[in-house]
């Protein structure tokens, strides 16, 4: 895949939150009762790892100007992200998620602001010009006016020649309208080439009873040319243009806390692509980039090294074989 020029590897757009993630594990928020807070938001946390991976990443999102919005653009930069299109706004609040840490996808509860008040007028085609991805979430895209400001991002960069991104990670407690929800995210689908579903997410958007290669199919009919779909315990599939490359099995670790792992996942994929590996062996590395953070309460460690990374990976990237049957 030719990946075009530009001197941000990542733009990510979107949602810049507190994360409270609970300091003991609780299957539900109801039996958590301590919180520390974390710099989230999935477009964060995608900037935050690739810059961890030692690319050049940077954020459009919007964040108040209070203390949590101070602490939030404070670790953007610490960790080595560009906040040059961060917006800090003085009438509204730094959104603020409560999550129970968990080793499955986690329960956790929203309480939005700044994230979704992101206008059009606050993307800057600037940035999008000095991308070579840009990426979003579906949580941007719930609420206006963050989806017409995601819609003035991707247009922009569908002029530009830009690789676009879009992580299908639908929840029905942030987005209640099912309907709408299809029917947006098809609209949006229009512009990317890339998109890293879970199978929670495939489950949750298209219904239970399909298998994972036929969600696959489903997300490759709305437009994107690569579809990698992640599945736990089960692994990932990786799919181009159609053609099911095999299976990324899941290898048994020690999960300290799952919340952001699949954010971990895509940085390593799209920094592989980046660094010229096709989605086979980006898929792989992906996997060591996954199990960092799935060992790691709270966000990657810092001081990764890619060439070590790369050094663990097989000679050959052919993928496993996944038996069509399979669910």
């Amino acid at each position: 895949m030719d990946i075009p020029a530009g001197d941000i590897d990542v733009l990510a757009i979107g949602e810049v939150v507190m994360d409270m993630i609970s300091q003991e594990p609780a299957a539900h928020l109801r039996e958590a009762e301590t919180f520390r807070r974390y710099l989230g938001g999935s477009p964060a946390n995608i900037a935050v790892y690739v810059a961890k991976l030692g690319r050049r990443s940077a954020i459009i999102g919007k964040t108040g100007i209070g203390g949590f919005g101070q602490f939030a653009k404070a670790e953007l930069q610490r960790h080595g992200v560009l906040t040059d299109y961060l917006r800090m706004d003085h009438r509204v609040h730094t959104s603020v998620i409560f999550v129970a840490r968990s080793t499955g996808t986690p329960d956790f509860e929203a309480f939005r602001d700044g994230d979704y008040q992101l206008t059009p007028e606050e993307v800057a085609e600037e940035a999008v010009a000095r991308a070579r991805i840009v990426h979003a979430s579906t949580f941007a895209l719930s609420r206006e006016p963050c989806r017409s400001a995601v819609r003035r991002a991707f247009t922009l960069a569908q002029a530009h020649g830009k690789l676009i991104s879009l992580d299908p990670n639908y929840s029905p407690v942030i987005w209640p309208n099912h309907e709408e929800a299809r029917q947006v995210l098809a609209d949006f689908y229009r512009f990317a080439m890339l998109t890293k579903p879970s199978l929670d997410d495939a489950r949750r958007l298209f219904g239970p009873g399909d298998t994972p290669t036929g969600y696959i199919a489903r997300f490759h009919a709305l437009g994107p040319r690569v579809v990698v779909l992640t599945m736990g315990r089960e692994g990932a599939l990786v799919s181009v243009d159609g053609q099911l490359l095999g299976h990324v099995p899941a290898r048994p670790i020690a999960i300290a806390d799952a919340t952001g792992a699949g954010d971990s996942f895509w940085a390593g994929f799209l920094t592989a692509l980046l660094d010229g590996h096709p989605p086979a062996r980006g898929a792989l590395f992906a996997r060591e980039i996954a199990e960092l953070k799935l060992t790691t309460v709270g966000p990657l460690p810092a001081g990764i090294n890619r060439a070590e990374v790369y050094a663990r990976l097989p000679a050959e990237a052919a993928l496993s074989p996944w038996p069509v049957s399979s669910v």
